[in-house]
This record gives structure tokens, C-alpha cells and sequence, in this order.
């Protein structure tokens, strides 16, 4: 054992257990996690070697002989009527029958429901009434019994019956920050060791939906990262939605039978694969943008409150950099979900490609909390709120809306809770908690603004020091570094333009064209050859055959042809228009010098040499600030449209302090 694994057997006896013990025997066993640790908890909580082998044989042993299959359901209840009595292990659910007063339980895996439950064993394990627990009990058969031949003769829970939450907050002293951390993702199976400090962060993050009463996050990223294992094998009160599939009576609530579905009945749902989820009724992702904001819902006549926390987990199918350039990282959920509205209810984007794919080494032979204990007392955690912490010693930008602000603090008192349940964190802790709490909010602004434009323009997250008062910025990682606009000088007739694309989406284009020897003919390429750009292109050409000799008398148009291919950068579609630029483009390739570097070109020219103003300035501004243009061409028409451009785009905390705004005169 290492020092940390002492510890936890020191102060935590009977709550831990070796998660390797875990591994042997759950590759054989079908039974729950939490079930099976509890299990290893009673009869392997010692560091004999010869005692824990024993302990494991008794583990098999119950398990083989006690643990009810669903497929083999008439075959045990075969044995406990043949032989009179037997003990099984299933979940079992009590409901109180008002009529007949009294307690009535259901044996899941085994199929049995209306078994009556004495009232004793009722009050002594509350947990039955509220979802049901694991349990091994002595099943006993009398034929004729009313209301069933099968009678409960003993119970006995093996999930936690409960969490001394005064033991837990008093032992978490002995552990560091850092001890905590690893001692939360041993818990879960993996081993610290082997992680880098970020990654650590991102899967503590998976955590927050277990202790952060309604709080939405999403995660997408690579297979094999384990993303939704937290949410089906770490705590019994949460749920896993496969598929994706599901119906408002399912998750909300249920109008025939007026229940509750799976919102109030676990604290997390959890939508694995989320390009396939579905819902049968047409309403059904209205109520789920209802609920994510407020908590509540209205069905019928009522308006019901819930507690559960939303996640959603999924693939990414491309590169990270490729769908930043060209596309956004929510692309992977539904058409029917790509939705400015229902994306602004999301807490947190955690960014899976950040953690590595899991191998053997990744997972840990060490000591953990007994994940049902683990479950228990994040559970009991969603009665408290940390949020408030930040106003000690900070205050957040200007930048941050309402809808930001509660994600931020929802966010850092659900890292609070997991690693100070007890209330002991210091300003670092806190600095720390808001940082990433700041990234994991602006990822998802990052990817609104690019859904819905200039309506989320105010992504640049900050906060303030209240004791020096400087402001610090908080970025994403994956949003520097992928500039569409190069740095370096463009070859001669290459340049960037700003245009409208397909389904009004503003893009950034690159033309490239090349002269050669010929008698003044366009030749053209891919999307340069599309009818939509057709009249832009003829415009250009023929305006630049008049007046060519205006710009330089060494270009002669009819000594050359010019091959010029139009290329979609962001994938856009093809825009609408585009005659100025290439009239630039037809000048630079001309006389062999290149346009200036990161610049880009805006708006469209007529057939007389008028230059149009451009539409949805603002925004297409912001296109071009964030691929990364420094220099832009606009003209004199336009000039009177920047005073409704936010101060903030040029103003922010970064590069683009340095554009230069380039005003064109009338004529070109």
C-alpha cells in the first residue's frame, strides 16, 4: 500500500476497498458496482493477503449461489418453493398499499410484485420507499398466502444505509488537496498516477452533476475515454439513457398514470450518444429547454419542480481543429437540437479529447471509497451551496450575462463540494475552481456565437482581483493556435474574403488566381464555377478589362487568362457574392505583388464600379476578427454602420487591438 492508500484504511475503515478485488470479480458478475464493493467492503476490508482471498472466495460464493439472474427468475422461485425458504440478492422496491395498510414490495430481477414487507424492516431502511435498494433477504413460500405465497422472513441491505456526513467533513482534514483529488478518481476506478493534472480536473468535472442540484453539462470527445461510465457504474442515483431514445412520459411526466418520470426519480439523467437522441413527442425538447432553465415544467395544470441534473455525452467523428475552423463543437447533437435557446442552458462544455483514451494502466489497483458510499455522500451534498465563495476575494468581468454568471457558480460549488466538502478551501482553491468553471462556460459561448452571431459576441471571460484589482482573462485552448487567415504574405492573386454563404451563414473564402499567357478568358474551378457566382464573376472581369489601365499601365487583360479557384474555409456554401474581391485578386496576380498579410476584404462592386455596403457588418466583422484577419478592406459605404459596431470587438483583450480598418473610396 502507499501512503495514501494508508491513510484511507486509517481513517475511512470498512468505507474503502481495493478496486483491483473489483475488477477480478466483476468481469464475471453482472451485478452492480456499488453492489459488489459493498460486498468486498463487509468481507475484504483488511490488508492480509491470506484473510482477503478468503473474503473474495465468499463474495463469489454469494454471488453464484444468491444473485438472481432475470433469465433465471422461475428457476429460483422454483427453489423457494421446493425448498421452503431461500436467500436471494435483488433490488427491492416498497410502496405503501393505502387501501389494504400495508407495505407492498417489488423483486426486480426477480419479477415478483405485491410481496408484503413488514413495517419494522420499512422504518429501519427508509431507502426502500424512495427508488429501492440492493438487498440479500430470506424469501419464504406459503401457498394461498395473501396478498403473495412469497413472504420477506429477513432483509438485509447492501448499499449504504446511510452516510455519517460528521465522521466524513471531521477525517477530510487529514487529506490534502491533491490526496483528495486522487482519493475521488480511485474511487471511480482510475489511477491518478497516470493522469496529468488537467485531465484530472475534467474528470472531477464529470462529478458535478452528482453533488450540483439541476445542473447541465455536456461532453464530447473520442471513444474509449470513459465518458459515461461515472453516470452507469459509479452511483446508484443516477441514470443512463442508451440511445438516446426516450418520451416526455418517460422523462418528465406521465399523464395517465400522474407520476413523475426519471427526473424526479434520480438525481442525474444522463443521454449517452447524443446524435441519436429522440424524442416521440414533438414538444418534448421545448420541455427539456424549460426544465434546464428553471428546474420545472408544466404538464397539464400543474407546474412540477425536479432536482436532476442533465447530461449529455457523445462523439466527436472529426478533428478538433478542423470542426473549430469550419463548424462548431455541439455539431454531434441532433438538427432538431442546434438551438442558440437550448445550447445557453449548458453549465459546462467538458472537452473529452482532452483526455486520453483508457488502457489497462489507467485503471487502479489501489484503495477507493466504496462507490456507494461515494454516491451517498455527493448526494448529501446537494443540500449545500458553495456558489457564494467566489465574492470573498473576486468579482466577475463585465463580459459575463446572467446565464454565465449562474453557470460560473453553480460550476465552482460543484468542484467545492467534491473537494472540500467541509468547507476548508483557501483563495487559491477558489482562483483555481473559477478558472476552469470560466473555460468550461466560455466553451460553450464560444460555440453560440458562432450559431448565432453577434447575439453572443461577449465571449472574453474575466475576473477580478479584489484585493490587487487586476483583471484577468480566462481562454479556451482550442480556440488559439487555428487562425483560417495565415500569417505569412499570400502568393500574388491569393487574398481573403468576407461573404454570405449558403443559409445566410457568414464565411470566410480564400480566392486564389494565377495568370498565364492567354487572350483574356477566366478560367474557373470548384465553387468558382457555380451559377450563383456567376454575374460576380462576369462584373469583375469586364470592369477589370476597362479599367485596367487606371490601376497600372503594365497590366495588359487581354495577354492573359486567369485560372481562379474559390475555396470554403468554414464550410459555408457557396457566397453569394464576390466581384470585389476578385477584381483585387485579378490586380495583385496582374502585377505580381501580394495583398497585405491577414487581410480581409468585404463587400461587392456593380458593373458601374459602385461599391455596395455591407450587410450584417458587425457580424461579419467578428467572422473575420475570429479567423484570425488583423488588416480588413471596407468601403466608404460602411463607414457610416461602425458606430453600431460593438466597442468590445476592437477593444478586447487581444489581437484584435492591432486591426487596421482600411476605408475604400466611393469608386473602386
Amino acid at each position: 500500500m502507499d501512503d495514501l492508500d494508508r491513510k484511507l484504511n486509517d481513517y475511512f475503515p470498512g468505507l474503502v476497498v481495493r478496486k483491483d478485488l473489483t475488477k477480478r470479480i466483476r468481469e464475471g458478475a453482472s451485478v452492480p458496482v456499488y453492489v459488489l464493493e459493498y460486498l468486498l467492503g463487509m468481507y475484504c476490508a483488511t490488508d492480509d493477503e491470506e484473510t482477503l482471498e478468503k473474503g473474495v472466495e465468499s463474495v463469489k460464493r454469494i454471488l453464484t449461489e444468491n444473485y438472481v439472474r432475470p433469465d433465471e427468475s422461475e428457476s429460483v422461485k422454483s427453489k423457494i418453493r421446493e425448498l421452503g425458504r431461500y436467500s436471494i440478492i435483488d433490488r427491492v422496491t416498497v410502496k405503501l398499499n393505502e387501501k389494504a395498510d400495508i407495505y407492498q414490495g417489488t423483486l426486480m430481477n426477480l419479477g415478483i410484485k405485491g410481496i408484503a414487507v413488514d413495517p419494522d424492516i420499512v422504518t429501519r431502511n427508509g431507502k426502500l420507499l424512495s427508488g429501492g435498494i440492493w438487498c440479500i433477504l430470506q424469501l419464504e413460500y406459503e401457498a394461498g398466502a395473501d396478498p403473495s405465497p412469497f413472504i420477506v422472513a429477513s432483509l438485509k441491505p447492501i448499499q449504504m444505509p446511510n452516510v455519517d456526513m460528521d465522521e466524513l467533513l471531521a477525517q477530510r482534514s487529514q487529506f490534502t488537496r491533491d490526496e483528495w483529488l486522487d482519493l475521488l478518481l480511485r474511487s471511480a476506478g482510475l489511477e491518478p498516477t497516470t493522469l496529468e493534472p488537467d485531465t484530472k480536473w475534467h474528470l472531477l468535472a464529470r462529478m458535478i452533476p452528482l453533488c450540483e442540484n439541476n445542473y447541465n453539462s455536456c461532453e464530447l470527445g473520442p471513444r474509449s475515454t470513459g465518458k459515461s461510465h461515472v453516470y452507469k457504474e459509479v452511483s446508484p442515483n443516477s441514470i443512463l439513457i442508451s440511445g438516446g431514445k426516450t418520451t416526455v412520459a418517460n422523462l418528465f411526466y406521465n399523464m395517465s398514470s400522474r407520476q413523475i418520470g426519471l427526473v424526479g426519480l434520480y438525481d442525474v439523467v444522463a443521454f449517452d450518444e447524443v446524435a441519436g437522441i429522440r424524442f416521440q413527442d414533438n414538444d418534448g425538447i421545448q420541455i427539456m429547454k424549460d426544465y434546464m432553465a428553471s428546474g420545472s415544467f408544466a404538464r397539464g395544470k400543474a407546474e412540477i419542480s425536479a432536482y436532476a441534473s442533465m447530461v449529455f455525452v457523445g462523439n466527436v467523428n472529426q478533428s478538433i481543429e478542423s470542426l473549430v475552423k469550419t463548424s462548431h463543437l455541439l455539431a454531434p447533437f441532433p438538427e432538431a437540437m442546434i438551438d442558440t435557446a437550448f445550447f445557453d442552458r449548458f453549465h459546462a462544455y467538458i472537452p473529452g479529447w482532452e483526455i486520453p483514451k483508457f488502457s489497462p494502466e489507467n485503471f487502479t489497483n489501489g484503495y477507493g471509497f466504496i462507490v456507494d458510499y461515494l454516491a451517498e455522500w455527493l448526494r448529501e451534498m446537494r443540500k449545500r451551496n458553495f456558489g457564494d465563495a467566489i465574492d470573498r476575494y473576486f468579482k466577475l468581468g463585465n463580459n459575463l450575462k446572467q446565464r454565465d454568471v449562474q453557470a460560473v457558480r453553480k460550476t465552482v460549488s460543484g468542484l467545492l463540494k467534491l473537494l472540500f466538502p467541509d468547507g476548508s478551501y483557501t483563495k487559491e482553491d477558489i482562483q483555481d475552481a473559477l478558472v476552469y468553471s470560466l473555460r468550461v462556460r466560455r466553451r460553450i459561448k464560444e460555440q453560440l456565437k458562432k450559431i448565432g452571431g453577434m447575439e453572443f459576441y461577449d465571449v472574453h471571460f474575466s475576473y477580478i482581483d479584489q484585493e490587487t484589482l487586476e483583471e484577468h482573462f480566462v481562454s479556451v485552448p482550442e480556440q488559439g493556435g487555428t487562425s483560417l487567415v495565415a500569417e505569412e504574405a499570400l502568393t500574388p492573386g491569393h487574398l481573403y474574403m468576407i461573404s454570405t454563404g449558403g443559409q445566410d451563414m457568414i464565411g470566410v473564402f480564400k480566392l486564389e488566381l494565377q495568370a498565364i499567357s492567354g487572350n483574356g478568358k477566366i478560367v474557373k474551378t470548384g465553387s468558382a464555377s457555380s451559377s450563383r457566382m456567376k454575374d460576380s464573376v462576369n462584373i469583375a472581369l469586364n470592369y477589370f478589362k476597362a479599367n485596367a489601365h487606371r490601376v497600372s499601365g503594365s497590366i495588359h487583360p487581354d495577354n492573359a487568362d486567369f485560372l481562379f479557384q474559390l475555396i470554403d474555409l468554414q464550410g459555408t456554401g457557396i457566397p453569394e457574392e464576390g466581384g470585389l474581391a476578385l477584381f483585387i485578386s485579378l490586380c495583385s496576380a496582374s502585377l505580381a505583388r501580394s495583398v497585405q498579410p491577414q487581410l480581409a476584404i468585404f463587400g461587392e462592386m456593380t458593373l458601374g464600379g459602385t461599391i455596395n455596403p455591407v450587410k450584417n457588418l458587425a457580424a461579419s466583422l467578428q467572422v473575420a476578427f475570429d479567423a484570425g484577419a488583423k488588416r480588413i478592406l471596407l468601403p466608404m459605404t460602411s463607414a457610416i454602420d461602425l458606430p453600431n459596431v460593438p466597442p468590445e470587438l476592437f477593444t478586447r483583450h487581444s489581437a484584435l487591438s492591432t486591426v487596421t480598418i482600411r476605408i475604400n473610396p466611393e469608386s473602386t
